[in-house]
C-alpha cells in the first residue's frame, strides 16, 4: 500500500530532496513509524512530496508528477501559505481563486483512483499571527468546501489545535503559530492514522 503526502513545509519537514524515500522529521515520518507495526503483514510505501513555502497553486502545479506515484491514499495538508505570503511579500490573496484551486486539486486526486484524506491547515493563537485569522478562515472555508465534495476523510486540525491549546500553552504545539513542534506532529500523525485505518485492506 502506497501513501502519498502532498503540501507545504508542515509536510516537507526538512526532508532530503535528493533522496526520494526521505520522509523528513515531521508528522510523515512519525506516522510511518506508528502505522507499520500495526499492520506487520502489509508492505507500506510512504512518499513525502511536501515542499516548503507552497501555496495550493504550487501543489496543483506539481500534482501530475506527484500522482504518477500511483498512490492508494493521498493526504493533502496545505493552505497557510496562501495567507502568509500576503503578509510576507504582498502576494495577492484571492479567496475565490484559492477555493477553485483546492477543488481542482481534490477532484484530480479523486480521478486518479486514490482515497483522499484532507487535513485542515491550522493557525495557532500567537500574537504576531492574529492578523492572519480573517483571511485564514476564508482558506478554511475553501478547504472544507473541497473536502465536502471530494474527500474520503477530513481532519479539522485547526479546531483540534484550538481545543488542546486551551489547557496547554500554545508554545507546546508551535513556536510561531504555524510550524508544529514534535508534540504537535505526533498529534497530526495520530489523527491521520485514525482516518487511514478504514482504508487499509
Amino acid at each position: 500500500m502506497k501513501i502519498l503526502f502532498i503540501g507545504d513545509s508542515i509536510t516537507d519537514a526538512d526532508r532530503d530532496k535528493s533522496n526520494a524515500a526521505d520522509l523528513g522529521n515531521g508528522y510523515v515520518s512519525l506516522l510511518a513509524e506508528k502505522l507499520k507495526p500495526l499492520y506487520e503483514d502489509i508492505a507500506f510505501t510512504f512518499v513525502n512530496r511536501g515542499v516548503s513555502g507552497s501555496r495550493i497553486s504550487d501543489v496543483e502545479a506539481r500534482l501530475d508528477a506527484d500522482l504518477s506515484e500511483k498512490a492508494d491514499i493521498v493526504i493533502l495538508l496545505a493552505g497557510i501559505n496562501d495567507v502568509w505570503h500576503k503578509y510576507l511579500n504582498g502576494t495577492e490573496f484571492d479567496p475565490a481563486a484559492v477555493a477553485a484551486c483546492f477543488d481542482r486539486v481534490a477532484e484530480k486526486v479523486k480521478q486518479s483512483g486514490a482515497k483522499l484524506i484532507i487535513a485542515e491547515p491550522f493557525l495557532l493563537d500567537v500574537p504576531d499571527k492574529k492578523r492572519f485569522r480573517r483571511e485564514f478562515n476564508m482558506v478554511l472555508d475553501a478547504v472544507h468546501g473541497a473536502a465536502t465534495k471530494y474527500a474520503d476523510a477530513y481532519i479539522a486540525l485547526d479546531e483540534i489545535f484550538a481545543g488542546v491549546s486551551k489547557s496547554v500553552s500554545v508554545s507546546a504545539y508551535s513556536a510561531d503559530g504555524i510550524h508544529p513542534t514534535h508534540r504537535a506532529a505526533r498529534l497530526i500523525a495520530d489523527n491521520l492514522i485514525k482516518k487511514i485505518r478504514p482504508f487499509i485492506a
